[in-house]
């Protein structure tokens, strides 16, 4: 497919990584994922802003999802500006300069019963 499905404006309402988890590192590490898909023929160059309940927001993040793949990344990495804090709520918006796909995911191993979530982003026209 070389097509770009998708769109530019993307938002995750819902954030938290767990400070903890149970079992072996890196796999069974609590965390937030975003998985980003780029059909289209461009480099998708994306900008991501966190947003708090009790602070102004950080960002930009900017990461690259090369034409015709597929990036998952996790919120646990993400360092610059600033780390994610653990054990806080938290949403992001992603702005994409091409169509993009957005996907949420969470491992939470805080138990040794792992609970894992996946839900499609909200996507706008902005």
């Amino acid at each position: 497919m070389s097509k770009a499905i998708g769109n530019t404006c993307w938002a995750i309402a819902e954030g938290y990584i767990p400070a903890y988890g149970n079992g072996p590192e890196p796999q069974f590490t609590s965390h937030e994922t975003a998985c980003l898909l780029n059909t289209g023929e461009q480099d998708a160059h994306v900008e991501i802003t966190i947003y708090f309940k009790d602070k102004e927001p950080v960002g930009p993040y900017r990461v690259t999802v090369s034409a015709r793949r597929t990036l998952h990344l996790r919120f646990n990495d993400l360092t610059d500006p600033e780390p994610i804090p653990r054990d806080t709520d938290y949403a992001s918006v992603f702005i994409s300069d091409v169509p993009i796909v957005v996907q949420h995911t969470r491992l939470d191993s805080r138990q040794s019963e792992n609970a894992l979530l996946s839900t499609i982003a909200y996507s706008s026209s902005n």
